[in-house]
């Protein structure tokens, strides 16, 4: 969870290290009163959660954790139900083609608050390989080294 002036963002961290990230989609989230006021507190978790089109064609939001509220009474919330989606049909239809015939998966990357209101910003992803990962750590540590060099290089030259 990351709070920056009074603005939430529960974030998956690990999305772009697992999965080769492609098209991102902002998403309403349906949701009772208590699970508003437990986002707004900061206490979700979107790691474990993904997105897929339900029966009736609409998308849904599975495995997202959003803590009991609290200082809430017997109307509280279940913590990991489903809940629904708001998009657009053109956006649905690309969505569900994506994962029928292309073997995307959607994955929430975060989770905010807007002007009151919750958004969900998942992407479509394919999941790495253990050897994308290691070659992604390899070009990384290359990049550090390299910036590390003409940095040197650079207060050599200047003195």
């Amino acid at each position: 969870m990351a709070k920056q002036n009074n603005a939430i963002e529960i974030k998956h961290r690990k999305v772009f290290h697992d999965y080769v990230v492609g098209d991102t989609f902002d998403a309403g989230i349906i949701l009772q009163g208590t699970e508003v006021k437990s986002v707004k507190l900061g206490h979700a978790q979107i790691n474990e959660a993904f997105v897929r089109i339900g029966g009736k064609g609409l998308p849904l939001l599975f495995n997202a954790q959003i803590d009991e509220y609290a200082f809430g009474n017997f109307a509280n919330h279940d913590a990991k139900r489903q809940r629904s989606l708001l998009l657009h049909r053109r956006e649905i239809k690309k969505i569900r083609d994506a994962i029928e015939r292309e073997g995307f998966s959607a994955i929430p990357i975060k989770m905010y608050v807007v002007h009151g209101l919750v958004k969900l910003k998942f992407a479509l992803c394919k999941g790495k390989k253990l050897y994308d990962k290691r070659h992604d750590l390899r070009q990384r540590s290359e990049m550090r080294e390299a910036e590390r060099f003409i940095a040197q290089r650079h207060r050599q030259g200047s003195r």
